[in-house]
């Protein structure tokens, strides 16, 4: 028969305890009055203990029934006489602990027999152990949502955004002056919980409090930088040297009210530990701000070894993230990270500040090298900066789109930051699949408003889906933060969209000496004097694009307007002149990308052996690379193939870049050749007569304004149209279409060879 036993209805803690059946609450025995509501949290709290109870939970469990009550400050009330009672504080709690933006948690040891059956239970019987049975029971039904809730990413806070403000030195030993704030940071950053508002946001927001990039953090302008952010809590932090022990203390404090939510305090015991305490630092505020034990645990590398032992390494990396922050200075900023790694050559993440800054600049064959090594080097990174090693290995070294999205996806599953779906966004696009980059820019900008760069790529994303009233929106949207976001490209490019030659002509000026953005605007408007067959002013504008490129130290972007002009002139039948272009652009050592410029010249100059040669060598140097298998390759091929006389196997050819031939197959602002294969097939299906195709393929390049924009296949998809409408016997369509071109042309250079083919053909089918 089984026997009733009673479940134990007292908890112990400290000096207190708390018997949920009535509802006293004792301290050291003596009965302490307190009402209802108050008794109704502690119970609640007791019964979680080591949990969070949210305040959407109290709400519920204890307020539902009265539904005019200010929840709010009835709850603020209850915690605080609860607090009274139990001789406790918000700031330095003993039992109850504030969760900011979520709720509460009891932390305190609580003993009582809250473990025990419920209900009714066998009495043991002789030959049984219960004692040992019942506990194994237990923890083998525990261990699945156990591992479960450790394994999980923890979703981030509504308004779970922290703001890290300056690490006080009271040392007076410089190495610690940012150092220390850095590697705070880089700590914080391994929390799937937390967000650290980044440096960019920092620098926009003091300049729209009228403060200099360079202010110091105090917490009065921390809270207040935190406030306009909407961020929910601010950190400052210290270190003291108390005779050969170094004290660090870190504080949370409470944006909206300015009180103390938690703080955390460790000791080095020589300068050589001081890293050591940071991480226990960070380790200790992440659990006091909510993050369970578990994800603690889990995403915790030290930060000797997520980035350096050295403290003058780390010194020069934190100078460099704050010279790109604040002036997006890379020169100045390569050079901190290289001092960083000579340093400390295992400094991984280092080489990848290197290998990603050379990226964004176009240097592809350094950022390789560099992203090589910090790929090598990543086994002791933090889950964060490992999956942007990955990523960026993934993209700069082996090519592999599909590699480096997924690495960049299932970080923004994991981490609640913006990079990580701004990279997502950006190999999506590189494949044609504009509708993910929209989502992931939007997701993007949601996670950092105020994030300059994202509003630029958000905006250009509506201009390839040809929604230019979105496009115009999200950059008025970006000058009214005051966020100077380089929008002159887009802008430029918002204005040809429209027709507008004066707003193209005003972005220019507004560029003109403007070192890293001057040039590409300068590369838009060659191509929008090749768009209307101005050749000479177009190749003059891409040698001064080139040579504002390679003041900057961009050698490859400059290789790579020469390598464009080359294709105009070839495409429009300058041959000679675009031999030499490409001839210039070779001088250069470069990636992927400049060698498909340069071979796809000489495809269209007649170079049929120098043509393959290059595309073979390309092919076996680049195995792996999804934008050369899915769009370079087969458009060379099928060029060399129709240079051959064989449309069929240029078609054949052509097949395999159907899924990705919309794509934007390189990062830049600057268009670089897009569509090709779509081109190449319309010529293909030309060389086939098959007219109704080829009409297909030129119209669905017109269909792509915000693609194709003012690149030379623009214009000339008009003429290609008028043959194909020609071959297909449609003589009405086949004049519109040429007369198109001819009026896009009205002022072009009168000797470009195929102007003067266009006005023949033309001439013929209209019997002039």
């Amino acid at each position: 028969m089984p026997a009733e036993v009673p479940l134990a209805t007292v908890r112990r803690f400290g000096v207190f305890e708390l018997d949920l059946e009535t509802g006293e609450l004792r301290k050291a025995g003596v009965r302490l009055k307190l009402q209802k509501q108050p008794l109704q949290v502690l119970k609640l709290l007791l019964q979680r203990s080591g949990e969070t109870v949210t305040r959407e939970e109290l709400r519920s469990e204890i307020w539902s029934s009265d539904i005019f009550v200010d929840f709010d400050n009835s709850l603020n009330t209850a915690v605080n006489k609860l607090r009274d009672a139990l001789g406790d504080t918000s700031g330095s709690p003993r039992f109850i602990e504030t969760v900011p933006r979520r709720g509460y948690r009891f932390i305190a040891a609580v003993t009582g027999n809250e473990h025990q059956p419920s209900a009714t239970v066998d009495l043991p019987s002789r030959r049984t152990n219960w004692k040992v049975i019942v506990p194994v029971l237990a923890l083998l039904l525990a261990l699945p949502p156990l591992i479960w809730y450790a394994v999980r990413p923890h979703p981030p806070l509504e308004k779970g955004t922290i703001l890290l403000g300056d690490f006080v030195n009271r040392t007076g030993d410089v190495v610690f002056d940012g150092t220390l704030r850095q590697g705070l940071s880089v700590q914080l950053e391994q929390s799937p919980w937390l967000r650290v508002l980044p440096e960019e946001q920092i620098h926009v927001t003091l300049r729209m409090m009228g403060r200099a990039a360079n202010v110091a953090l105090t917490p009065d302008v921390a809270r207040e930088v935190c406030q306009r952010n909407d961020a929910a809590v601010a950190l400052d932090a210290s270190i003291a040297l108390i005779g050969a022990r170094y004290d660090l203390v870190l504080r949370a404090v409470d944006c909206v009210n300015g009180d103390l939510l938690a703080s955390a305090e460790a000791q080095a015991q020589d300068k050589n530990h001081v890293l050591d305490a940071v991480s226990k630092l960070a380790s200790d505020m992440r659990g006091k701000l909510g993050e369970s034990l578990s994800s603690v645990r889990r995403y915790n590398i030290p930060l000797a070894s997520a980035t350096t032992p050295s403290l003058e390494a780390l010194r020069c990396y934190t100078q460099g993230v704050q010279v790109l922050s604040k002036n997006s200075d890379y020169t100045e900023s390569l050079s901190w990270f290289q001092k960083a790694i000579e340093l400390d050559p295992n400094f991984a993440m280092a080489y990848w500040a290197i290998g990603d800054i050379y990226g964004i600049l176009g240097e592809t064959n350094s950022a390789k090298d560099y992203n090589q090594k910090a790929f090598e080097l990543r086994e002791h990174v933090s889950e964060r900066e490992k999956g942007l090693i990955e990523a960026d290995y993934y993209y700069y070294v082996l090519g592999d789109v599909e590699k480096a999205r997924r690495s960049s996806e299932l970080l923004s599953k994991l981490y609640p930051y913006s990079e990580a779906h701004n990279s997502v966004a950006v190999f999506a696009e590189t494949v044609g699949q504009y509708d993910v980059g929209l989502t992931e820019y939007l997701e993007a900008l949601r996670l950092a408003p105020r994030r300059s760069f994202l509003y630029r790529d958000l905006a250009y994303t509506y201009l390839v889906l040809d929604r230019i009233e979105d496009a115009s929106a999200v950059v008025q949207r970006a000058h009214g933060l005051d966020l100077d976001a380089n929008l002159a490209p887009v802008l430029y490019s918002i204005a040809f969209y429209r027709s507008d030659r004066s707003e193209m002509a005003r972005q220019a000026a507004t560029v003109a000496g403007k070192p890293g953005i001057e040039d590409l605007v300068l590369a838009l408007d060659a191509d929008t004097a090749a768009y209307f067959g101005q050749l000479g002013k177009a190749r003059a504008l891409s040698h001064r694009a080139a040579e504002s490129a390679k003041r900057v130290g961009e050698k490859e972007i400059s290789a790579e307007y020469y390598a464009a002009s080359a294709i105009r002139d070839a495409l429009f039948g300058e041959a000679s002149k675009a031999k030499q272009q490409a001839t210039i652009a070779r001088r250069y050592s470069g990636g992927r990308d400049l060698a498909y410029g340069i071979a796809l010249s000489l495809t269209y100059s007649g170079e049929i052996k120098q043509a393959q040669a290059l595309t073979d060598e390309m092919a076996e140097k680049f195995p792996d690379d999804t934008v050369l298998k899915c769009n370079y390759l087969p458009t060379l091929r099928a060029r060399l193939a129709l240079m051959h006389l064989n449309a069929p196997q240029a078609l054949d050819e052509l097949a395999g870049s159907v899924p990705c031939e919309l794509g934007l197959p390189v990062y830049s602002y600057y268009n670089w050749p897009n569509l090709y294969p779509v081109y190449v097939r319309g010529e293909a299906y030309l060389g086939a007569h098959r007219g109704a195709e080829a009409v297909a393929e030129f119209q669905k390049i017109l269909a792509h304004r915000g693609v194709v924009l003012n690149e030379p296949i623009g214009a000339l998809a008009h003429l290609q149209l008028g043959r194909a409408y020609r071959m297909s016997g449609d003589s009405a369509r086949a004049r519109a279409a040429y007369q198109r071109f001819l009026s896009l042309w009205q002022d072009a250079d009168p000797d470009i060879p195929i102007l003067q083919q266009a006005k023949a053909e033309y001439a013929s089918l209209t019997g002039q």
